[in-house]
């Protein structure tokens, strides 16, 4: 599969807004520079052209920006997909976070503030591949966090 490795500048940078977003909508991989939103529209195609569920994996070490990664990928499905609900769809899945994340976090020595969880998150598209809904997963990182 495509691999993006994405590096956390842990500062706002001026290339996610909604014109990069359009940018990078309905363009082949490889056409523009390595991005979240290459990846996220080429699997949106995928899903589209094959009409087959699709998976987006963010994954690294804690502080690397993979909640940031999962919004920008969200809010791009939510804007090309036209849904109703647009720019809201990232900010009500990741509120929907279930009460273990209420418990708190664990310092590790790399983060004071490492979540001791994983999550999976499926979003749900309809025929017209616009969002529908979205259901997010927990599960234990490791049991030595809690």
């Amino acid at each position: 599969g495509i691999i993006l490795v994405a590096i956390n500048p842990y500062k706002q940078l001026p290339i996610y807004g909604d014109a990069i977003i359009h940018a990078y909508s309905g363009q082949n991989m490889g056409d523009m520079d390595p991005h979240i939103f290459a990846v996220a529209e080429e699997a949106y195609k995928q899903m589209a052209r094959n009409n087959k569920n699709q998976s987006v994996i963010v994954s690294g070490e804690s502080g690397a920006g993979k909640t940031v990664s999962a919004r920008y990928t969200m809010r791009y499905f939510a804007t090309v997909s036209k849904s109703s609900s647009n720019a809201d769809v990232e900010d009500k899945v990741l509120a929907s976070n279930p009460i273990t994340e209420a418990v708190g976090n664990a310092k590790t020595t790399r983060n004071d503030n490492s979540s001791r969880f994983g999550k999976y998150t499926e979003i749900s598209f309809d025929q017209s591949f616009q969002i529908i809904g979205a259901n997010m997963r927990t599960y234990l990182l490791e049991k030595s966090r809690v």
